[in-house]
This record gives structure tokens, C-alpha cells and sequence, in this order.
């Protein structure tokens, strides 16, 4: 028997966020993958180095890989430091892919990486989440209800 996943992923400490994602994009899944890194790549990662927010992630021949993500080469490296923006392997499993073959094909969805972090055992992971992108008109949307949360909670803080 399965053991039950954990409905929020244990986050020790985040070093890259895709802000920009949750704007451009509705979130319909998210899933927790390993990444296959070098040791230069942790060490650059583990001083808060590393940046998603163009990065994507895509599905070859059964292997999850995270392309144009840029973690940038160690300050300390040597002449084995890694190249900047290699593709990735995701480590994930066979079924979770699958999934998200049948996603991406079928319904046209996106893989957004939403963040970078180590867990509580000290390795990195990637959050990764099937979305669907969003029309100019969705994005007024949300802009507008922002504005009207702010606004309402500025007008609670005000008249109590």
C-alpha cells in the first residue's frame, strides 16, 4: 500500500521562485521533483544562486528534463565547473510522467517550474505545476480582484 503524499511540499529553503507563473498561468496540479545536478550546480544553488523564470519543463523520450534554467556556474569552481544553462533531468515517477504526458498532450497544458528549494533532507527539488496559460482578459481579471482585496482590506483596517 501506497503512503499518502503530503498535500504541501516541505520547504527548508527556497532559492528560486517563479513569481511571475501563478500571473501568467492557472495552476491545476503541482507535483515535487528531484533534480539530477553536478557538484558545482549545488554548491552555486546552496548560496541562494539560481534563477527560473524562464525556465519550462518538457517530457523526451520518458525523461522529464528542465530546460533554460540558469544556475549560474561556482565562483570557486575550478575548470569542472557546469555550464550555466544545460537541460536538467527531473527525477520523477514513471507513473507522475505519464500523467504528465497525457496532460500536456491531450488537454494542451504547460510545466511550469514554480520553485527551486531544499528539503528537509538537504536535496534540491523542483515544484512543478501543469497549467493552462491565461488570455489578456483573464489577466485584467485578476488584476482587478488584487486591487479589490487590497482595497477592502484597507477599508477594514480604516473603519474597523
Amino acid at each position: 500500500m501506497a503512503r499518502p503524499k503530503p498535500s504541501a511540499f516541505d520547504k527548508v529553503k527556497t532559492v528560486a521562485d517563479n513569481r511571475r507563473a501563478r500571473f501568467d498561468y492557472f495552476i491545476e496540479d503541482t507535483f515535487e521533483a528531484g533534480i539530477s545536478l553536478t557538484g558545482t550546480e549545488v554548491k552555486s544553488l546552496r548560496f541562494g544562486e539560481g534563477s527560473i523564470k524562464e525556465a519550462y519543463a518538457e517530457v523526451r523520450d520518458g525523461e522529464a528534463w528542465l530546460v533554460n534554467a540558469n544556475i549560474p556556474e561556482f565562483s570557486h569552481g575550478n575548470r569542472f565547473n557546469h555550464e550555466p544553462k544545460r537541460p536538467r533531468k527531473l527525477l520523477l515517477h514513471h507513473r507522475e510522467i505519464e500523467k504528465l504526458v497525457g496532460a500536456v498532450e491531450r488537454k494542451g497544458m504547460t510545466l511550469i517550474p514554480m520553485s527551486v528549494y531544499f528539503n528537509g533532507k538537504g536535496r534540491a527539488k523542483v515544484e512543478l505545476a501543469l497549467a493552462k496559460g491565461k488570455q489578456t482578459h483573464d489577466k485584467r481579471a485578476t488584476i482587478k480582484d488584487r486591487d479589490w482585496q487590497r482595497d477592502k482590506a484597507r477599508l477594514m483596517r480604516e473603519n474597523g
